[in-house]
């Protein structure tokens, strides 16, 4: 199984982008974040033309998270994060496929900080922790996909210099993101790449960081240890961030046997 994850921003906006990505790639499984796209507006047709199956949750303006599958219809177990359920975000979907058990996953960016959207940042991490370690003792290999928003340590940054206030350095955002992978997954990217730095995920749009190559690696894939017994390559398809159109980031992916 080839499986991605790829934050689009914006799943209309970027389709062309997608769909290319996906015909030359030509992924099993894709996680997609910031569809930015509510549930009606997701375009279905254009994905079922391209032979992928889609499950997902939309939400106006913002968010939206989805599943596609080139390998039989995703199964969806759940279209929301426990431990909220007044919690209106779109950043969760969970879906098995093939015998896979897949959470897509978008965490909040969380900033400005200090303030209300970097406490819901943490509060999601701490749901989502909680949700992770039922999933990490299933019977069956476990994927969490996504855009964590948080950059786990200074080697997964091009130069910390400007990014010190960011909430994705925090050393709250950090120690969530250590606490889950103390319940024993596997960060796919590292355990291919072990020497420092491993491949960015993520560009900005500012400050010519493309150019520069100012990247960052913000886009987990994380595996239960079923799902890592697996694993035989891992990788980012840089050259997607490059194109014209481009999302800030470019799909992270790995092989499964």
């Amino acid at each position: 199984m080839l499986l991605a994850t790829f934050n689009i921003n914006g799943v209309n906006r970027r389709l062309p982008n997608l769909l290319a990505w996906l015909e030359q790639a030509q992924p099993d499984v894709v996680c997609l974040q910031e569809l930015k796209a509510t549930d009606s507006q997701f375009p279905n047709a254009e994905i079922k033309a391209a032979d992928y199956d889609a499950a997902w949750v939309g939400e106006q303006r913002w968010n939206g998270v989805a599943i596609l599958s080139r390998i039989g219809e995703p199964v969806v177990t759940r279209r929301r994060l426990p431990g909220n359920a007044t919690d209106p975000q779109a950043r969760y979907i969970e879906a098995a496929v093939n015998g896979v058990l897949i959470g897509c996953l978008y965490l909040p960016n969380g900033n400005p900080r200090p303030g209300p959207k970097f406490d819901y940042k943490l509060a999601w991490a701490d749901r989502l922790i909680a949700h992770a370690g039922t999933l990490y003792a299933t019977a069956a290999p476990v994927v969490l996909a996504g855009d964590y928003n948080v950059v786990a340590t200074d080697a997964d940054i091009y130069n910390t210099r400007s990014w010190k206030a960011d909430a994705l350095l925090q050393p709250e955002s950090r120690a969530a993101f250590k606490r889950l992978l103390d319940q024993g997954w596997t960060d796919a990217l590292r355990e291919r790449f072990p020497h420092d730095p491993p491949p960015w995920t993520f560009w900005s749009y500012f400050r010519e960081a493309w150019r520069r190559d100012a990247g960052l690696r913000i886009d987990h894939v994380l595996l239960n240890g079923l799902a890592a017994e697996r694993l035989t390559d891992a990788g980012v398809d840089r050259a997607v961030r490059g194109a014209e159109g481009a999302s800030d980031h470019a799909p992270v992916w790995i092989e499964l046997v």
